[in-house]
């Protein structure tokens, strides 16, 4: 179906945050869904993947989370926008983020447009970490994290594994450098033990950010396989 989009402002802590809004042209009631970047901002990449997923008959948010730092900034894959990127993702304070998610959260819930069994996450890399700290949180429906780095390492991440509600999927690939397949091991015992409903895919010789089609690491098959298994997971999980 056909998008439209625009530029809203979330509140969050007595501020605001920046996010793109993309939904159905058609007027209606549609299941809402955030959507996190990765470390490179809400670019081309991460709007085209909003307007992707409003076209399946969601109301996605992509919200800022370096809105305190860098607002509306938007960095290409290249070594300058990897270094700005992480400089700016090591300034974000966890309480912020906390701040941010349940903005989004609280931002899509009270929209007249959303509507649907409950709210949807989805995010890439930094995007990734966000999506699984974001389902520990607040009680989102679905969730579909994609190379969430650093998660297995982060306490504050993994121990809230047993708060979540709905539905995960974690996708990594095999050959990522920035997660070992020890930490995916890590996050599947976590999620068995807690007992979610859950699925882990590993993709054999993919490396970090295999859905991006933008990245070195870009692998079609793997992100239709992946694609296949996010749509059908908001359809059964939030329409």
């Amino acid at each position: 179906m056909n998008t439209t989009n625009e530029r809203v402002s979330v509140p969050v802590s007595g501020a605001s945050m920046p996010a793109y809004l993309s939904r159905p042209e058609d007027a209606g009631n549609y299941p809402g869904v955030i959507l996190f970047q990765e470390i490179f901002g809400v670019n081309r990449h991460i709007r085209a993947v909003a307007d992707r997923i409003a076209a399946e008959g969601y109301v996605v948010l992509a919200p800022e989370p370096f809105h305190r730092t860098a607002p509306g900034i938007e960095l290409g894959y290249d070594p300058a926008g990897l270094g700005k990127g992480i400089e700016l993702m090591q300034k974000v304070k966890p309480e912020e983020l906390l701040a941010d998610i349940h903005g989004a959260h609280d931002y899509l819930k009270g929209r007249a447009d959303v509507g649907g069994k409950g709210i949807g996450v989805m995010g890439f890399c930094f995007g990734g970490h966000l999506t699984y700290l974001t389902a520990g949180e607040v009680p989102v429906a679905a969730a579909a994290s994609f190379y969430g780095g650093g998660i297995a390492s982060t306490p504050a991440t993994l121990d809230r594994t047993s708060n979540i509600k709905g539905k995960i999927l974690c996708f990594f690939g095999e050959n990522d450098g920035y997660i070992p397949m020890s930490d995916v091991e890590k996050i599947r015992t976590a999620l068995k033990d807690a007992g979610v409903r859950h699925e882990v895919h590993v993709y054999p010789n993919v490396g970090h950010g295999f859905f991006c089609d933008e990245r070195p690491d870009y692998d079609a098959k793997s992100a239709a396989d992946a694609w296949q298994r996010v749509t059908a997971l908001f359809k059964e999980e939030l329409s």
